[in-house]
């Protein structure tokens, strides 16, 4: 990943620079993707597989921004055709059967299991379906891919935690909630993470939590807190939201307070919980850049378009060198920027954030 890491400013020009590049490119694919897709006009048809519905993001922004940015993008006339695999590799290698067997001009996939989707993608390659690797990098000859600098997430992740902790970080020890394994971000957001807190901080116990649920983050907090002893645990490094509302509610039950925990996503329950004190911080990641980019390159590729306009750096995968990719820089979301975060880009309004629940500790942080 060192040299996508430059591509956090270009993933930024990209946005801004892809809807004029994209519908004005004519380049052959052939020359920059080897898809060899003959050229299409707006009247194209985008398969969009999206591994589950527990996590908030993707039904709510990803599917909905990527639909409305195709749209725009066509005339109206661009036709996305949506599957969610509810967590399940071999459900979503079934939908991309399916697609392919339907005859979508482009894929934007984001995988449930970056190897295990290694051979759908050659499917839809061997068909002459071009494919976008959406959010994770899925293994197999990829033509494009978007998503954001998962090693500085997880750098983001550690470095708030460790500002959380002042001094503690020297005294008690923390636990560290990676996400699923068969997630080739969570390897990422781990290896960035460990960047950081290696040497500052000692980590009692660590997990690799299965298919990132809450609940199995919750069991493994509270086999922590077993291990270690409540008095022993000083913050909690949680690879997102979800996992982190598992993990405060083992913390609450053992009756452990005012400990830092780490977030990802932005979801509303997080952002309640960071109003409310009980989770530190959350990586906001631009949803709109990330589905607009990734909708620029499924329409470029699906015209047999170059995509040099938008994707301004490379990023090798584990079976696919050099390909064409844009990442969208992430901020260290605290109760202190909710503002020029999440309410500034229109991800929730405050009345959405500051239900009655919450409304008083809103209140007390000029959240009105």
């Amino acid at each position: 990943m060192r040299r996508a890491a430059v591509a956090i400013a270009a993933g930024a020009m990209a946005v801004s620079l892809a809807a004029c590049g994209s519908a004005k490119e004519s380049g052959d694919n052939a020359d920059s993707s080897g898809s060899g897709s003959a050229k299409k006009g707006d009247d194209i048809k985008v398969g969009l597989l999206l591994p589950e519905n527990a996590t908030a993001r993707y039904e709510k922004f990803d599917r909905v921004l990527i639909e409305k940015k195709v749209k725009e993008l066509t005339s109206g006339k661009g036709e996305v055709v949506y599957a969610n695999a509810k967590q399940d590799a071999a459900t979503q290698n079934q939908q991309v059967d399916t697609m392919v067997t339907n005859k979508v001009d482009v894929l934007i996939v984001d995988a449930v299991d970056s190897k295990a989707i290694a051979g759908s993608v050659k499917k839809a390659k061997d068909a002459g379906i071009p494919v976008v690797a959406y959010d994770r990098l899925a293994e197999g000859p990829i033509d494009a891919y978007t998503s954001f600098d998962n090693v500085t997430v997880g750098k983001t992740q550690g470095e708030a935690l460790l500002k959380a902790l002042g001094d503690k970080a020297e005294d008690g020890q923390i636990v560290m909630m990676n996400g699923s394994s068969t997630d080739p971000n969570a390897a990422l957001f781990k290896k960035g993470a460990h960047s950081v807190l290696d040497g500052k901080v000692k980590v009692g116990r660590e997990y690799d939590t299965k298919e990132w649920k809450p609940e199995n983050a919750n069991a493994n907090m509270e086999g922590a807190i077993s291990a270690l002893g409540k008095d022993k645990i000083v913050g909690v490094y949680s690879a997102n939201d979800g996992m982190a509302g598992g993990i405060i509610t083992a913390l609450k039950a053992a009756g452990i307070a005012d400990v830092p925990v780490t977030g990802q996503d932005a979801e509303l329950s997080g952002v309640q919980r960071i109003v409310a004190g009980e989770q530190y911080m959350s990586v906001y990641k631009p949803y709109p850049q990330e589905a607009d980019v990734a909708a620029e390159m499924a329409v470029a590729l699906a015209q047999g378009k170059s995509l040099d306009s938008i994707a301004k750096d490379k990023v090798d995968s584990p079976t696919t060198k050099a390909v064409p990719s844009v990442l969208v820089p992430v901020v260290s979301l605290t109760k202190d920027n909710i503002k020029d975060t999440v309410i500034k880009d229109g991800i929730y309004t405050v009345s959405e954030i500051c239900t009655a629940k919450y409304k008083a500790a809103c209140d007390k942080i000029g959240l009105k």
